[in-house]
């Protein structure tokens, strides 16, 4: 099992980038004119997202790239997700309905924004060359440390999707979970048997 993880996991740096191609399509899909629910769902989403990904670089990844070579970038990173993460923690204080909250928002945006345009270009090309060959390596423990995160928070974590998803998107998850779940009752009678 191990050994098949390590060869499906996506290199850390990967892994990195994936993350931020996630989130700021988040960012993207989040419109002041939605309605409460489903901006208030993309934001736990993003939330909960950002708190995973920052827990796992501070982790794993700051520590490997730290241990191999020196990292200004690193001291002014791990203040950026604390900014993140008071904002974070400011916005699961608001409803949509506070008139800050938007404005809230489009603060951890940018703050975000800024974080991943710095990551991309110094940090994730510095990793790659002083981590190289132990990129599949982190990423591996990256993925499994996020599954372990993410476990405690999975009907959270749907819910949330399924609140912020398009009309047509939200009848696929529904259909995708209904099916998952009929699969899953299917192989335990099939084991019963």
């Amino acid at each position: 099992m191990n050994d098949l993880f390590e060869r499906i996991a996506p290199a850390a740096t990967q892994l990195v980038r994936r993350d931020h191609a996630h989130l700021l399509e988040t960012f993207h899909r989040y419109r002041a004119s939605a309605s409460p629910p489903v901006r208030q769902a993309l934001v736990h989403a993003l939330c909960l997202a950002l708190e995973v990904h920052t827990r796992i670089e501070e982790e794993l990844l700051y520590p490997a790239v730290r241990e191999a070579a020196p990292s200004d970038f690193l001291h002014r990173a791990v203040a950026e997700h604390e900014q993140m993460r008071r904002l974070i923690h400011q916005l699961r204080r608001m409803q949509p309905s506070d008139p800050d909250y938007d404005l809230t928002f489009m603060g951890l945006m940018r703050d975000v924004m800024h974080h991943v345009a710095d990551e991309e270009t110094e940090f994730l090309p510095q990793a790659e060359r002083v981590l190289h060959g132990r990129l599949g390596e982190l990423g591996a423990q990256m993925m499994r440390r996020r599954l372990a995160l993410l476990a405690p928070r999975a009907p959270a974590l749907v819910f949330n999707r399924m609140r912020a998803a398009p009309g047509r998107s939200l009848l696929l998850v529904a259909s995708l979970m209904l099916g998952g779940i009929m699969m899953g009752r299917h192989r335990s009678g099939a084991r019963q048997a």
